[in-house]
């Protein structure tokens, strides 16, 4: 009997061991590679910005990213991973947290979880996103703390949604621990303390789980080149279509680690369609604010003018969780507005009756896409009510000088209030063009037309001054001149295609999935109102989201 125990003992041992060493398998360490056959496999893409030069990063070493944490995320075997997946994937945040008040899940495991299917996917060569570029090398034990204080009985009983819940960021928002570099290699060195944004997300007790890449400069460099693509970070992939489908810029990691799964929210950054492009091209969620609602201090700007972070999640419920826990008045942002705004926070649990609705359809589009054209008739049969329109032409002049003035004068500023002057040695555009020009092929592999045409542009303060009054000025006709006349809700959009005018504007945008295209290309359904109507759009958001239920996980990131 003995004997008969110690072999029972033995093969249990043994299975441990083995299923321990199955997951280290899986786990592997990075290893660099000749990425040329996948820029050969490229060059005859039928986009142009498509046309890699390049795939992984030519000066980040992953390993630097990912082997602080390789032993904490090793310790969760292959089976533990496949026992969270119901609990965890693609679940919002109200029932993730219902699994931890049940103590059917902790706060280590959820990051665990998470950490796992990064290491799983980014260290492996054929599945990487090239998307995580750093990672909170304490984040573990911020988890631990959370879960001691959960069983001691002294964590905050008046918790926000995002309490735990691990958060990724967009590597323009700056944040303590971890360098900000918007994906320039003139910013590598850049430490930095938290953004007023990630203050109040930290206060609210989210995880910070780590950084994300961009489109370099947030994709304010080069003319034409591909969208998430930076010289830190390398090329982002759109996990719906490596090599195959753009990621959307500028905020391309937050889009695609939303939609692999890699944690249970990303914020993004957007001047015009750098949220709404990513979120539509990955299939997520994501929201565009009312410039004023989120601060913008401590984010590497393009333009103070028109700059907001916002939320990118998998569903409605998430976004507006995540919205919420950014909120808050910043004294040193000159748009941040002193409100509470309430509704924001449930928003995506009080669907708005189709029949309340009232939504504006764009004549051309109902013509021209088949998808919108299904899509708004399934939202009227459902009840709302929806006016086509044909938008009236307004000019849109000066829009790229208020880039290139914002910027040349913005991006100093934040170098001057937040950078370490021993470490980061750029002050100015000239300077960024400089150091990038001191190794072009390293740096600047296509090229920096758009930083040279910052410095060639000679509009003046007062033409400025003009230009952004008319501007806003045309944005608002283009969509009011409806929604005034009858009295509608929103304006229905695809994707990004009307980004610029609710920019000039500084009107909110939410975009859902509504769908694929039959290559499989993800599309969305964006929803444009007037200033500080997010709770409105998320309550919207919500009905449609119930009502189409078209989001589907990427293949080959589903398990």
């Amino acid at each position: 009997m003995k004997k008969y125990l110690l072999l029972v003992v033995i093969i249990m041992l043994s299975a441990c061991k083995n299923e321990q060493d199955s997951m280290k398998d899986e786990l592997i360490l990075w290893t660099p590679y000749n990425d040329s056959a996948e820029v050969a496999a490229n060059a005859d893409h039928e986009k142009g910005r498509m046309k890699y030069k390049l795939i992984q990063s030519k000066v980040l070493d992953k390993n630097d990213v990912f082997k602080p944490l390789y032993d904490e995320v090793s310790k969760l075997s292959k089976a533990d991973y496949e026992a969270l997946i119901p609990m965890i994937l693609e679940q919002n945040i109200f029932t993730i947290r219902h699994h931890i008040q049940e103590n059917e899940l902790t706060y280590e495991n959820l990051v665990l979880f998470y950490l796992y299917r990064i290491y799983k996917y980014e260290l492996n060569n054929a599945t990487t996103l090239n998307t995580i570029i750093a990672l909170n090398k304490d984040v573990v034990k911020e988890a631990r703390r959370l879960d001691e204080e959960k069983k001691l009985g002294t964590a905050s009983q008046l918790q926000h949604p995002i309490y735990g819940m691990p958060i990724l960021l967009k590597d323009n928002i700056n944040t303590s621990g971890m360098k900000t570099t918007a994906g320039s290699i003139a910013l590598t060195d850049n430490e930095v303390e938290d953004s007023f944004i990630v203050e109040e997300l930290k206060k609210n007790g989210a995880l910070i789980l780590g950084k994300v890449n961009l489109s370099e400069w947030a994709y304010f460099l080069c003319s034409g080149c591909p969208v998430g693509y930076s010289a830190y970070g390398g090329q982002t992939l759109n996990p719906y279509g490596r090599r195959v489908f753009e990621t959307g810029g500028s905020s391309s990691g937050s889009g695609t680690a939303v939609a692999a799964n890699y944690a249970v929210a990303a914020v993004g950054t957007e001047t015009s369609g750098s949220i709404l492009s990513p979120s539509s091209q990955n299939s997520v969620v994501g929201l565009k604010p009312t410039i004023g609602l989120l601060s913008r201090s401590g984010i590497v700007p393009i333009s103070s003018t028109l700059d907001t972070p916002g939320p990118m999640t998998k569903n409605i419920v998430d976004n507006a969780i995540l919205l919420s826990a950014m909120l808050g008045y910043d004294e040193m942002d000159s748009k941040s507005v002193d409100d509470n705004f309430p509704g924001i926070l449930s928003a995506g649990l009080h669907p708005k009756p189709f029949k309340e609705m009232r939504l504006g359809a764009i004549n051309e589009l109902m013509e021209t896409d088949s998808i919108y054209r299904k899509t708004v008739k399934g939202i009227e049969d459902a009840g709302a009510t929806i006016i086509e329109f044909t938008p009236p032409e307004v000019a849109m002049d000066g829009f790229l000088s208020i880039l290139n003035i914002d910027m040349r004068n913005d991006l100093p500023a934040y170098l001057k209030e937040y950078s370490n002057t021993n470490l980061v040695k750029i002050t100015s555009i000239a300077d960024v063009i400089s150091f990038n020009n001191a190794d072009s092929l390293t740096r600047i592999p296509y090229g920096q037309a758009l930083f040279e045409g910052i410095i060639s542009d000679s509009t003046s303060v007062q033409e400025l001054e003009g230009i952004k009054s008319n501007l806003e000025k045309s944005g608002r006709a283009f969509f009011d001149s409806v929604m005034d006349q009858h009295k509608l809700d929103a304006v229905l959009s695809i994707n990004n295609y009307h980004a610029g005018y609710a920019a000039v504007a500084k009107y909110p945008a939410l975009t859902v999935p509504m769908g694929y295209k039959t290559s499989g290309e993800p599309v969305s359904l964006t929803f444009i109102g007037k200033q500080f109507s997010e709770a409105n759009l998320l309550c919207i958001g919500s009905a449609f989201e119930k009502h189409s239920k078209v989001r589907v996980m990427p293949v080959g990131y589903d398990n």
